[in-house]
């Protein structure tokens, strides 16, 4: 093998497995934004989570809407930042949903509804918000079982920050996401 050629090799062997993967870029849908990473499944909560979990991943809901230009920036902007995206997405299992949407989803305790239903019943008013969910959830309704929630876009060092409480088990103490970013000297 030419000497070059093998450098090349052992140079690409050495990166970290994140540097491999195709940087993110958002995809457009008829509804808004996507991730091409994010999780298709068939919204059955209870069982993203069990799977999440066993693949060593945090469970979290996004619920974003038609024409929302916070959405819109979260995808386009937040998303695509690579020490954001490179933190999220081998650490997160990220489910969507739009929140007047009508696919059928299952909540935590077993009740089947349309996306907008549960939207209510989480008491979901912004987009973007990301619900954020422990390893294993006990059988309630997800509004009771959550661990964080981002209402509304942040800034970019908040979100990214927010992701890092979850997957850091931050809240496992009763500390909320302001105090222990300020305990981190970031507040």
């Amino acid at each position: 093998m030419p000497r070059i050629a093998r450098r090349a090799l052992v140079g690409a062997l050495a990166l970290p497995a994140l540097a491999r993967i195709a940087p993110a870029a958002p995809v457009r849908t008829e509804s808004g934004f996507t991730q091409d990473w994010f999780h298709e499944g068939f919204l059955d909560l209870p069982e993203d989570l069990a799977e999440a979990t066993a693949a060593g991943l945090r469970l979290a809901v996004v619920f974003d809407q038609r024409g929302c230009p916070y959405c819109r920036e979260m995808h386009t902007d937040h998303l695509v930042q690579p020490e954001i995206e490179g933190f999220i997405r081998p650490r997160f299992r990220m489910v969507q949903m739009d929140l007047h949407g009508s696919r059928e989803v299952t909540d935590f305790d077993g009740q089947k509804m349309e996306e907008r239903a549960l939207a209510r019943r989480w008491r979901v008013t912004f987009t973007p918000t990301i619900v954020f969910f422990p390893e294993q959830a006990a059988r309630r309704p997800g509004r009771e079982v959550e661990v964080a929630r981002m209402h509304g876009l942040m800034g970019k060092p908040d979100f990214l920050a927010l992701f890092q409480y979850v997957a850091a088990h931050g809240y496992a103490d009763g500390t909320d996401f302001r105090a222990w970013r300020a305990r981190r000297g970031a507040g």
